[in-house]
């Protein structure tokens, strides 16, 4: 049964169509004539196919006596002559209600129940605020981990990419984020995942303490590219309505990789040509404008703190999404698949992973704890192969001598989960690096030289 219509629904509706007809199709795409004096790129387009639903689609290209519409699902049933209605730019209406739901990238409900509408209309493209008129990041945020506690700090308003290839554990990640992470309300993007995970992550990985103050928009991995890189536009508009409620917003995209995928995938189409190992020269431009709308908010606002998830096959941070998206963030944070494999979640490679909230979000004292602990990580870390294959005596070295000793307790606590505030997370830091000053006296080979 159709859902009844709100009255902002109502107020919108017209009894006059701009409509147009179908002249060709080719390569999944549709060629539309009698619209090119009325549409503009990006509006909406409504095909209608002789018996079967109207197959929706945006404008790609526009041309002096016809139109190119990307459809959002398969041609199937598509003949020349059918009629193409001209609906106009696409926008969502956001509002409190929203939350706690999973939707679409258009707006429309996926779980089972009609959709509240706010009132008015907004563009999926919106500009960030002004940038001369935003604030400084804010302050640290509790995370419900240790590590982002104290290590890797995230402040208020902060931009931060999460690298890692696939089944590292950050899905995981996400999900504990979003579950503890201080903020008013979680927006999250499932872009191109597998229809199963979806909800699985809605129902086991969030659960219903996540989804009390959550906003899940996903587009799964069957659906064209149109809806799957609107996914991220539509997650982010809705973070910035909340954003424009003076709310304090944790947005976290999954992921960036295939939102640059499908954007790809649309620009090819439309004819412009791959260039950073095949993908097109646009991609920089639209991953740094999804970004830059996330981050501090100006005037009354709250703000945006974004995690965006990166997929790194084979760790390597140089190709391209991943390069285009360090570069205009506040920070990254690197799973590794070996550290996964040995057992440690979240498997963080933290001499790899940096916060650039650092130092102002930590006092002197908390800056001195965090210095110390990533030295003697670093340094285990550099002579780890010499120290698995037993080759270091002990005493020839006296601070890799303190980094063996604590190395265990040091990282377990990269994976210890807080209960309480940072603070509690500190005096636990502190306290395990106190005895780097006194290492316990070992032999080459015994259990301190274990490998990891």
């Amino acid at each position: 049964m159709p859902q009844p219509k709100s009255m902002p629904e109502i107020g919108s509706l017209t009894s006059v169509r701009d409509v147009g007809r179908v002249v060709a199709v080719s390569g999944g795409l549709v060629k539309v004539q009698g619209l090119g004096t009325f549409a503009r790129l990006g509006d909406q387009l409504r095909l209608l196919r002789k018996g079967a639903l109207p197959l929706m689609g945006e404008v790609l290209q526009l041309g002096k006596d016809a139109l190119t519409m990307l459809p959002e699902h398969a041609l199937t049933g598509v003949s020349l002559g059918d009629r193409v209605i001209l609906a106009g730019p696409a926008h969502i209406a956001p509002c409190d209600g929203w939350i706690g739901r999973v939707i679409d990238p258009m707006g429309r409900p996926l779980d089972g129940t009609p959709l509240p509408r706010g009132d008015g209309g907004r563009d999926f493209l919106s500009a960030p605020p002004p940038a001369a008129q935003r604030r400084g990041l804010g302050q640290r945020l509790e995370t419900g981990m240790r590590v982002f506690n104290t290590l890797l700090p995230i402040v208020q308003g902060q931009r931060v990419g999460l690298f890692a290839g696939s089944g590292v554990g950050k899905t995981h990640l996400l999900g504990h984020l979003a579950r503890y992470m201080q903020a008013d309300v979680v927006v999250i993007a499932l872009i191109g995942e597998r229809g199963r995970e979806v909800g699985d992550f809605v129902g086991k990985v969030l659960g219903p303490e996540g989804m009390a103050r959550s906003v899940v928009v996903a587009a799964t991995s069957d659906q064209s590219p149109l809806l799957r890189r609107r996914c991220a536009w539509t997650a982010m508009t809705v973070a910035e309505y909340f954003r424009d409620q003076g709310c304090n917003v944790l947005f976290l995209a999954d992921s960036i990789t295939r939102f640059a995928e499908a954007h790809r995938e649309i620009a090819v189409a439309s004819g412009e040509d791959a260039a950073l190992r095949g993908y097109p020269a646009s991609t920089a431009h639209t991953i740094m404008a999804l970004a830059e709308r996330a981050g501090p908010g100006a005037g009354s606002m709250g703000d945006v703190t974004a995690l965006f998830t990166v997929l790194v096959p084979g760790s390597d941070m140089e190709e391209p999404v991943a390069d285009i998206l360090r570069g205009v963030l506040d920070g990254h944070v690197v799973l590794d698949r070996k550290i996964a494999e040995r057992g440690r979640y979240p498997a963080i490679d933290l001499p790899r992973s940096v916060s650039r909230s650092l130092p102002d979000a930590a006092t002197e004292a908390e800056n001195a704890l965090i210095g110390e602990a990533r030295h003697l990580l670093g340094v285990y870390d550099e002579n780890d192969m010499m120290i698995r294959a037993g080759l270091y005596a002990a005493g020839s070295d006296p601070t890799l001598d303190s980094a063996i000793s604590i190395w265990p307790e040091l990282d377990a606590f990269l994976a210890e989960n807080e209960s309480q505030a940072s603070t509690n997370s500190f005096a636990r830091l502190r306290l395990i690096l106190r005895r780097a000053s006194a290492p316990r006296p070992v032999q080459p080979g015994s259990a301190s030289h274990a490998t990891r």
